[in-house]
């Protein structure tokens, strides 16, 4: 009966079949439309029947019972077999053959990942799981959910210059929603990686170069997948990613060495990871990187020493895509036998698509080169999970509906809100065109595909709103004329006079300018971080008409454009922005929304400076310029215009010395503009003199997003306990230490002027 089901799997036909010859009225499993209905739940399970020969139910079934009970009653009925099963991640694919849907009848395979979008698919495989394997034990499907399932958003990166933990959390909500209503159990996300060069593609998919922001939004984006509980039916679990220094990749070369001393570990890289696991983030996923000469999916020090026994971790960890295989590429293992040893000692529980544990542990358990508690201990961390999840209890999943139109407005909100303005000479914007002439000129004036930036779900091109369409219906009054121009990539510049002439004949051009989509993201990386083809040529070009120029930028990473920045009237940052991309940033430009963006990683001069960042140690000389021009960036962490100004007053503390475990910082911020806005007001803090280890010129340690009518002044304080002035030490402890400190309020990590105070012993 097993093969005829198996086969009839194979071919998509499982809804037609019975289950047995003897399936009546009291059978807990009928045929039904789109696959096997369940009749009875009460009597449901594996097999035909939920209830063991003493007509009572197993330990591990029953929901009412805890979690860690459940494991243990599972964990001690499952053979070796079974459990190597719950080790093995595969990929999902159309066409699922027999050899697949044998080995989830048999208990062979855990997860699946890439489950989007079929959920009758995902429905098939699961109940092969539950209805067909000796204990019913349920998949868990995975899927890179990054910024969007079918509503995208902006890229991470973008998301982040909102400095909105509340819209982070908005928005994964809705992630999580749609996700789960495709049949998504499991997202790989949030990527909390610290990145300080943007060569690096995947800096599109994190926070910045900021360890405490990166924190909070790491903890914000798990609440908004997991929501209170991630068992229910519209969250999924969440996985920090990639664990661990993925980001300080040398040369921004992806997959590449990272060599990072341990109190830079502890104090920039490893602080994102522990902010989401203290926020409850369900799994980890260990990255390709070698970190310090051992592979990050073979280290034990950070995926058993600190995760575990210092963070006190209870998920699971799963490899990136064949990392553990990978373990033979790094030199670190000689082969597939090795490597799987050195990745599930090191805390790698499940492994991604390359099958060294299905293959090489069985013989490695029995020569004892792997302990039986060791892989025992991988397997409880994976039931433990799917517990949690409810995945024993609910197995499938019913479709619903994605990108409502709830979904869409909060996309067009984010894109307003993560726009960064950074330039806006003699106010031209916000803009005043009337019945004039707008020249919209440049690749990305009608582009769709590359709005939706990298890991765009289930994105869909014609979901997207283009900028052409978004100011034709901002300004309906005005004449929009559009040229392309030039290519986004190419050296075509066959179009250039057309641009031209339509921006000579315009009163105000707009160029939309920046980095296709495929320029970020997984194994694109950049050596130059300039305009793509012949952007730049066009630039120049239509900057020497003499018409005022408004430059939109659309790119996954910042960029090195500092003629652009110089010569345009203004310039904002639009990031790739996702399918409400033209709506949003039309409200920008044209004042519905005033921007409110603040830049998370700083913009580079040119590409010889990088890395360059704001939260750099000191050196012991004068901190001299490049023989071409400064070693400061072009534009500081934090940085960020409005369509207003505003004015800071000195930092003023409570008092020149911490009392009572607490100091306040204070400064007054004034609207002294003629329009409302918002201003990120951020605060920095330096300790001068450090034993545990040097510490930076200046570190964020809070901020508060203030909106002030024109005119209105208020007092912005930040309440720093003692303990917030400490730092990790090399083992792991948080060490706060007696002596002097300083802090500001600014509107960026290069402005204000600090003020002391002192620690007493």
């Amino acid at each position: 009966m097993k093969k005829l089901i198996i086969a009839l799997f194979a071919a998509g036909t499982l809804a037609t079949l019975a289950m047995s010859e003897d399936a009546g009225p009291q059978s807990p499993v009928v045929a039904g439309g789109g696959g096997f209905k369940i009749q009875r739940p009460e009597m449901y399970h594996h097999g035909w029947l939920d209830l063991n020969k003493n007509g009572l139910k197993d330990a591990y079934e029953d929901p009412a019972l805890p979690v860690g009970a459940r494991v243990e009653d599972l964990l001690k009925r499952m053979t070796r077999e079974e459990r190597l099963g719950q080790l093995w991640q595969q990929q999902m694919r159309p066409g699922i053959d027999e050899k697949d849907g044998a080995l989830v009848a048999a208990g062979g395979l855990g997860s699946f990942l890439g489950a989007a979008p079929d959920a009758g698919l995902r429905n098939r495989l699961q109940r092969l799981a539950v209805e067909e394997s000796r204990l019913g034990i349920p998949l868990i499907f995975g899927f890179d959910t990054i910024h969007g399932f079918r509503t995208i958003f902006p890229i991470p990166l973008g998301l982040s210059c909102a400095w909105d933990e509340q819209l982070i959390e908005r928005v994964e909500t809705v992630a999580a929603a749609e996700s789960a209503a495709a049949g998504v159990d499991w997202v790989f996300a949030p990527m909390v990686d610290i990145a300080r060069d943007p060569r690096w593609g995947r800096i599109a998919e994190g926070a910045g170069e900021d360890p405490w922001l990166g924190g909070r939004m790491a903890a914000a984006a798990v609440r908004g997948f997991q929501g209170a509980s991630y068992a229910q039916e519209d969250r999924v679990a969440a996985c920090l990613k990639h664990y661990v220094g993925y980001g300080a990749a040398e040369g921004g070369r992806d997959y590449n060495t990272t060599e990072i001393g341990l109190p830079t570990l502890r104090n920039v890289y490893l602080p994102p990871f522990k902010a989401g696991v203290d926020a409850g983030a369900a799994t980890l996923m260990s990255a390709f990187n070698c970190l310090n000469g051992v592979p990050a999916s073979g280290n034990r020090f950070t995926l058993t020493e600190v995760l575990r026994d210092q963070w006190g971790f209870k998920g699971f960890v799963v490899s990136d895509w064949a990392a553990v295989n990978e373990l033979i590429h790094h030199g670190y293992a000689a082969d597939k036998a090795q490597a799987a040893t050195l990745a599930l000692n090191a805390g790698v529980d499940m492994e991604m698509v390359s099958d060294c544990y299905r293959t090489s542990l069985p013989p490695l358990l029995e020569a004892g080169k792997v302990s039986a508690a060791t892989f025992d201990e991988a397997v409880r961390h994976i039931l433990r999970i799917k517990i949690v999840k409810g995945l024993l209890d609910r197995p499938y999943t019913t479709p619903g509906k994605l990108g409502a139109a709830a979904a869409v407005a909060l996309a067009r909100e984010a894109v307003a809100r993560c726009c960064v303005l950074l330039k806006n000479d003699r106010d031209i914007l916000p803009l005043h065109v009337g019945g004039g002439t707008v020249a919209l000129i440049g690749p990305m004036a009608d582009n769709r595909h590359d709005l939706l930036g990298c890991w765009s779900g289930l994105g869909r091109d014609e979901d997207v709103v283009t900028l052409k369409e978004g100011l034709a219906a901002a300004l309906p009054g005005a004449k929009l004329q559009v040229v392309v121009g030039c290519d986004l990539t190419t050296d075509d510049a066959s179009g250039l006079d057309e641009a031209v002439a339509a921006a000579r004949q315009a009163d105000v051009v707009i160029l939309a300018l920046g980095e296709p989509a495929s320029f970020s993201g997984e194994n694109s990386f950049r050596s130059d971080l300039g305009l793509p083809g012949s952007q730049q040529q066009l630039f120049d070009r239509i900057a020497a008409c003499g018409r005022p120029v408004v430059t939109v930028l659309f790119a996954g990473r910042p960029l090195a454009v500092p003629a652009v920045l110089e010569k345009s009237a203004a310039v904002l940052m639009a990031w790739h922005p996702g399918v409400q991309g033209g709506p949003g940033i039309a409200d920008v430009l044209t004042g519905v929304v005033s921007p409110s963006g603040r830049i998370t990683a700083s913009f580079p001069r040119s590409v010889g400076q990088v890395p360059v960042y704001y939260n750099h140690l000191a050196t012991g000389r004068p901190r001299n310029n490049y023989k071409e021009g400064s070693r400061e960036p072009l534009l500081p962490f934090g940085y960020g215009l409005t369509y207003t100004r505003f004015e800071y007053g000195p930092t003023c503390l409570s008092s020149d010395r911490v009392l009572n475990g607490a100091i306040t910082a204070t400064a007054t911020v004034t609207n002294a503009g003629p329009r409302a806005g918002t201003e990120v007001v951020q605060l920095y803090l330096r300790d001068p003199a450090c034993s545990v280890g040097a510490r930076p010129v200046r570190e964020l340690k809070g901020f508060q997003r203030v909106t002030l009518k024109p005119g209105e002044t208020k007092d912005v304080s930040f309440t720093l306990a003692a303990q917030d002035l400490g730092c990790w030490s090399v083992d792991g402890k948080w060490v706060v230490e007696a002596g002097r400190f300083e802090l500001v309020i600014a509107p960026d990590a290069a402005s204000g002027q600090m003020v002391g105070f002192s620690l007493d012993p």
